[in-house]
């Protein structure tokens, strides 16, 4: 009895996988939307992830916009020109009285038109050449940014698509103990009917057969909500119809090919770190704005205008317009402002906190990657012991089967023998899913951008 029970836990825990890790996977019988279905490859999931995903589609707007800013700030250095004109009608002109002698400051009831263009050339702006740098350092922070959005979209990908290949081995592994218990409960069913195997054996057998299917079931109704996260992922519609022919062993050998110590491991492209570097450069550029603005600023403006006064009508023909330009070298001199000396001080301290930050995340960053390491290597350990427990256990399973049939063994014996063979396939690709996911964070640590040059746009 304590046997039966060790095998319903097995089945749970099962069950439980696969809805923590839940996968999409073709049912038995091909229909007509398996015909229809498109291949989709790890390499190919990436790839359209990478053009359609919104995060990413966002991203490369920002670098837009942060592209206009920077050219924004160099067209500050370009001459700029305004034309502007006004028309005044005096209905009464002021009047000046210097004691007994009065004086009429224009006409009553007429026209005043003037006209100017402007053209103005800053000479020397200390600011604008300041703004200039930070703008540029802006935009490689937002094309990092971009690549961390991508960065964290392939890593997300890939997980996805491990689990849904882990869950397609234990769907594999489920319905081959199904069958099995099947055809167990059909053999032992016949045995009884003719005598030779108890009553007992075939309630035991056909518990076993239906304990298994809700387990089934319930891994089969996962591969839906599995397919719909993977697609909104990749940024597709739910209409799509998406087949995965891949299983994890395929990746065995890859795996343990590859395996890397921390002194193959570099933050140099740690997009976390490549951030903090440029928010660091940019708040010194800000500093430099910050005391450029003690600086002068020298402009050159030159002006020509046109004017008529005193007209009697709007017959603009008649009117004898004079004509007046000039040319002015404008120097202005900051001597003091209270705000410039508080905004110094205060982003100096925002360097300093960053700089504190830096050596903070990297004191975290530097475990992730010994913790992904030692991930990596206790699961390349486990796969070899676990693939040789699926071979042991497939034998003992046979052994069992045959000793059954003899009348050498028990039902109970055959039953612990499948649960057994399940069980080690289970631990099997779960050990190998364990390396890749631990991979695919270390890459995602490490900056490891291949995929993203290989299969982005």
């Amino acid at each position: 009895m304590k046997q039966f029970f060790e095998r319903k836990m097995i089945l749970a825990l099962a069950a439980i996988s696969l809805s923590v890790h839940p996968a999409a996977y073709a049912q038995d019988g091909a229909s007509a939307q398996d015909v229809e279905s498109v291949p989709l490859t790890l390499e190919k999931a990436i790839e359209i992830a990478l053009a359609d995903n919104p995060t990413v589609i966002v991203a490369d707007k920002q670098i837009q916009l942060k592209q206009v800013s920077n050219t924004e700030a160099w067209q500050s250095l370009l001459p700029t020109a305004d034309l502007s004109g006004t028309v005044q009608y005096t209905v009464l002109a002021a009047e000046m009285k210097l004691g007994d002698q009065s004086f009429k400051m224009g006409r009553d009831e007429t026209y005043t038109w003037n006209g100017q263009v402007q053209i103005a050339l800053p000479v020397f702006a200390p600011t604008v050449y300041a703004t200039m740098n930070l703008t540029k350092t802006d935009l490689e922070n937002a094309v990092e940014q971009s690549r961390s959005s991508k960065l964290d979209l392939v890593n997300q990908v890939s997980k996805a698509y491990f689990q849904l290949i882990l869950a397609q081995d234990s769907y594999d592994a489920l319905m081959q103990s199904y069958r099995q218990s099947q055809r167990n409960y059909e053999l032992i069913n016949n045995m009884y009917q003719l005598g030779s195997a108890s009553e007992y054996d075939k309630v035991s057998a056909e518990v076993q057969m239906r304990s298994i299917q809700p387990t089934v079931i319930s891994a089969r109704n996962a591969i839906n909500l599995a397919m719909l996260q993977l697609k909104v992922l990749m940024g597709v519609t739910s209409d799509v119809t998406f087949r995965v022919d891949d299983k994890l062993e395929n990746y065995e050998d890859i795996l343990l090919s590859e395996l890397m110590t921390v002194e193959d491991c570099s933050l140099e492209n740690n997009t976390s770190m490549r951030q903090l570097a440029l928010n660091e450069t940019m708040l010194n550029q800000t500093l430099r704005i910050q005391k450029a603005s003690f600086l002068p600023t020298l402009s050159l403006v030159g002006s020509y205008a046109v004017q008529s006064l005193y007209n009697d009508d709007l017959r603009l023909r008649n009117y004898d317009w004079g004509k007046s330009s000039s040319l002015v070298l404008s120097l202005s001199m900051p001597i003091f402002r209270a705000s410039n000396f508080t905004k110094l001080k205060s982003t100096k301290l925002q360097i300093s906190q960053l700089a504190l930050n830096r050596e903070y995340t990297q004191r975290q960053l530097d475990m992730q990657v010994r913790s992904y390491l030692d991930n990596m290597s206790a699961s390349a350990e486990q796969i070899s012991s676990n693939k040789e427990a699926v071979a042991q256990a497939e034998k003992g399973y046979e052994i069992a089967q045959k000793r059954y049939e003899i009348g050498g063994g028990t039902i109970l014996e055959l039953n612990n023998s499948e649960i057994s063979v399940t069980s080690a396939k289970l631990t099997y690709s779960q050990s190998i899913y364990d390396y890749l996911a631990a991979k695919a964070d270390l890459d995602k640590v490490l900056g490891n951008d291949d995929l993203i040059n290989k299969y982005g746009k």
